[in-house]
């Protein structure tokens, strides 16, 4: 998708801080115990500043917190419809993220998703509209760090 979208494609901005404790509390959860994650002195070694954040936590740093009020049964937000009539049946296709630079505690992202596109489609057991975001991160010089496209399914 091109980088030259017009402002009436994006559908939010959001922002946040890297917050050592909290990505450190996922990795350890999830099982990923790379030392890159926990021990400065390993970071720096490998030509770090400080620990390095996890990529895969990389949407939980702009995400906010959900209420359970908020959630449909299959735990997705009510107001997840992108600003398009959607039917309320919806599940996730695809999504791709290219990382482009770590990012370490106290670094500030900003998470700018837009609407890529929307596709009227016909499968097997019916028709179905297939919905494509891009969400552009970049830090707090305006350098972007990562790019992922994701799709949803909505029938």
């Amino acid at each position: 998708m091109a980088s030259d979208q017009s402002a009436d494609d994006v559908l939010e901005i959001r922002s946040g801080v890297v917050v050592k404790r909290a990505f450190q509390d996922w990795a350890a959860a999830v099982g990923d115990l790379n030392p890159l994650y926990f021990d400065a002195d390993v970071a720096r070694s490998a030509g770090h500043r400080d620990v390095v954040m996890p990529p895969m936590f990389l949407s939980q740093v702009t995400s906010r917190v959900r209420f359970l009020a908020e959630l449909r049964p299959d735990g997705i937000p009510h107001s997840n419809t992108f600003g398009l009539p959607l039917p309320e049946r919806r599940m996730a296709a695809a999504e791709e993220t290219e990382f482009c630079a770590a990012l370490y505690p106290g670094d500030y992202l900003t998470a700018t998703r837009r609407l890529a596109g929307v596709e009227q489609k016909h499968g097997r057991s019916g028709d179905f509209a297939l919905v494509t975001l891009e969400i552009a991160y970049h830090d707090e010089a305006g350098r972007q760090v990562a790019r992922t496209v994701a799709s949803i399914i909505a029938r």
